[in-house]
């Protein structure tokens, strides 16, 4: 195959995996805690055709030499972890993080899971889980009788209970 044809196809299979990322986030626009991916693009090597420094003539030099590229390929993806938009979903049980982080979930074999999605609601313990029903971590349990359930800036849960002074502290999500 022609060498330009080569470096064209490379520049299209880059441009090709730009663009399914580019999709992805698209369908993706909707996803609560969904960060987008970034493709990471670098050049292969250069054909050395003339080196900088070689004689043109007796008295002249070529004082750029010639080096013709040999196309792209991507190396990876990013994900970019800027700030999305919080929305108010009046759900009780959503939490956002502003700023860096993320939330702790533990899946069925015990392995830790982060999330930023803070779509979280209460299974029948009153334990708090996120939509596939993994529990946060550490664990916060809601007791059935509490009438509000409050989380501060600093990720400290507590519940107003009828009868009690004080609101009960139920653990705090890092």
């Amino acid at each position: 195959m022609h060498s330009a044809l080569w470096i064209s196809k490379t520049g299209m299979a880059a441009q090709d995996a730009k663009m399914t990322a580019i999709s992805n986030n698209l369908a993706n626009i909707n996803t609560v805690g969904f960060k987008r991916d970034r493709v990471v693009f670098e050049d292969l090597f250069y054909s050395v055709d003339k080196q900088a420094g070689t004689e043109t003539t007796e008295l002249n030099e070529h004082p750029t030499g010639i080096q013709l590229g040999n196309g792209v390929r991507v190396v990876g993806t990013e994900k970019v972890f800027t700030q999305g938009n919080v929305q108010n979903t009046n759900q009780q049980f959503d939490i956002a993080i502003l700023g860096d982080g993320f939330f702790q979930i533990e899946n069925s074999d015990g392995e830790l899971l982060y999330t930023r999605n803070g779509q979280f609601h209460t299974n029948s313990d009153g334990q708090l889980v996120n939509t596939q029903g993994y529990p946060l971590i550490p664990e916060i349990v809601i007791p059935p009788e509490a009438t509000l359930v409050s989380i501060t800036a600093d990720g400290v849960a507590t519940a107003t209970i009828p009868g009690q002074v004080n609101p009960e502290a139920l653990g705090r999500s890092p």
